[in-house]
């Protein structure tokens, strides 16, 4: 049986890769003698690769003479273009040509993560479809946009006319182009809804072949039990799932990754179709708000604020955030929580709540950075880098089968946001400079396949993810002995390194390693 399997193995590669010339085929450009990676998962093979228009026209050898351009890529490494499966793409408009993207090998990224997005949903594709952008964006309705759009932040259920108009909404933004719908149950006013409504807007989305991904309910304390709800979910909706940037917050957890990705393969196993996708660092980025209990906040910074002058709600409050710091996203220790972007205050940007609590004159303990937060929030909100994950947790994540590479990174560029987590420019090098070559924790071909044919075929898109003839020309060309991140936690705005080539619709976007505003990107719609 092992010999068959080997032999049809054998015959479709030698098919994929004919070494017969077509001499009277044409090529705008060659992509010449390259070490090529189809996506799958297999071992490469040298040859050539001939794109026409947007579009992949041939894979083999190819003579000289047949081509307008030729690029040498002898020694290099081709892949088909990364997809990045969770993506923050606001500020899309302020930075079309996605620099801090494209410089990691990525050409397509999912956006509307998390619960967020933006509503009208159609509207907003029909105006980006007009604007030049540098790689294909795809996306998401968020849950937490809609329920705010119906209920705003009110901690209730809702009523059966306002979950009818939320599922409405829902199919609208799945007939206009979404590829399926976001939850950030973490955040507000996601926080404030239950299972049996999220089901119900899932079912809305399956109908129509979305898939369902979830900032779960916790993810620390509460792991596995907000890994379960999301299982429930795709059972009981029908619905593929994505646990997404799944990780292990808090001290308490960690190596619990070895319960969740067990969950997974059991989920699997009885026919529900679970995945999951990851950024490579230990430490997380978001809100300082995700220490402070959900339900002070529940009505809006207003309500918020008048909860705070009554002390014995704010005497609960605070005693929330001291545990938060304690047990979850806090670490159990101050220096564990980096300030990013702090708009009351600047020169704190990059500096830890430890360094703030000492800059007061205060012992820098639980107690205190937890009226340090307070004041943050009164003041109106931040966010923070939160070092509270292990290792060995975020390489047991990586090597599973079924993990996906998601940044969670947000457009930027050098200079424009104050803090940012060094993922936003590094997370896809950083797995094939720092895990595949120098840990070794997964092979090339394996890394390879995480970042384009398994999220490809997660949205179910058909003619990327893979080199494949008749497929769009989206291919990323790196050094596999020099490509790394730059970006640390110390010194965030800074480009990655050994991404040579990056074809986006065919058109190419860097050069030799010089990034060009080329404008190949699309908007794609489900």
């Amino acid at each position: 049986m092992k010999l068959k399997i080997i032999i049809i193995f054998s015959i479709a590669i030698s098919f994929v890769f004919s070494c017969s010339k077509i001499t009277t085929q044409h090529y705008q450009i060659v992509l010449k003698g390259g070490t090529v990676y189809l996506g799958e998962g297999e071992s490469s093979t040298i040859t050539d690769i001939g794109i026409n228009s947007d579009t992949i026209a041939f894979i083999g050898e190819i003579d000289k003479k047949n081509a307008d351009k030729i690029i040498d890529v002898k020694g290099l490494t081709v892949a088909p273009g990364f997809i990045d499966m969770h993506a923050h793409l606001d500020p899309i408009f302020k930075y079309p040509d996605a620099k801090s993207h494209i410089t990691q090998g990525v050409t397509l990224a999912l956006g509307g993560p998390d619960g967020g997005g933006f509503w009208p949903f159609g509207s907003y594709l029909d105006s980006l479809s007009k604007q030049k952008i540098g790689m294909s964006v795809a996306y998401l309705v968020g849950h937490n946009r809609i329920r705010n759009e119906v209920m705003g932040m009110e901690n209730r259920a809702p009523t059966p006319k306002e979950l009818v108009a939320m599922k409405n909404m829902v199919e609208q933004a799945m007939k206009e182009g979404a590829f399926g719908i976001s939850t950030g149950l973490k955040y507000l006013p996601g926080a404030f809804s239950n299972i049996d409504e999220v089901i119900e807007l899932s079912k809305s989305v399956s109908k129509y072949e979305g898939i369902y991904t979830s900032h779960l309910r916790e993810e620390g304390l509460g792991l596995i039990k907000g890994v379960s709800e999301a299982i429930k979910i795709g059972k009981e909706a029908g619905i593929p799932i994505v646990l997404t940037h799944h990780k292990v917050i808090g001290h308490p957890m960690w190596g619990k990754s070895a319960t969740t990705l067990a969950m997974v393969d059991s989920a699997r196993i009885k026919g529900i179709d679970v995945m999951i996708d990851q950024y490579p660092y230990t430490a997380s980025y978001t809100s300082l708000s995700i220490l402070i209990p959900s339900w002070a906040r529940a009505g809006g910074q207003k309500e918020f604020i008048k909860r705070t002058r009554k002390e014995k709600l704010k005497d609960s409050i605070l005693k929330g955030i001291e545990f938060n710091i304690l047990n979850d996203r806090g670490g159990g220790d101050l220096d564990r929580v980096q300030l990013a972007k702090t708009p009351w205050n600047p020169d704190l940007s990059g500096k830890t709540l430890k360094y703030w609590a000492e800059q007061e004159g205060l012992e820098p303990s639980a107690k205190n950075g937890a009226k340090l937060v307070l004041k943050a929030q009164i003041a109106g909100g931040g966010t923070a880098i939160y070092h509270a994950m292990n290792e060995k947790d975020v390489q047991r994540i990586l090597k599973h089968p079924f993990t996906m590479i998601g940044s969670d990174g947000k457009l930027t560029e050098p200079t424009t946001d104050s803090w940012p987590h060094p993922r936003w420019y590094g997370t896809f090098p950083r797995v094939l400079g720092h895990y595949v070559r120098d840990l070794k924790v997964i092979d090339l071909p394996t890394a390879i396949k995480k970042m384009t044919s398994l999220p490809a075929d997660r949205l179910g898109i058909k003619k990327r993810g893979r080199l494949r003839v008749g497929n769009y020309a989206d291919i990323t060309v790196f050094d596999a002995n020099t490509i790394i991140d730059k970006a640390t936690f110390l010194k965030p705005h800074q480009y990655s390194v050994g991404i040579k080539y990056v074809f986006v619709n065919g058109i190419i976007t860097i050069d030799d390693g010089e990034f060009l505003k080329s404008g190949g990107g699309r908007v794609l719609r489900k």
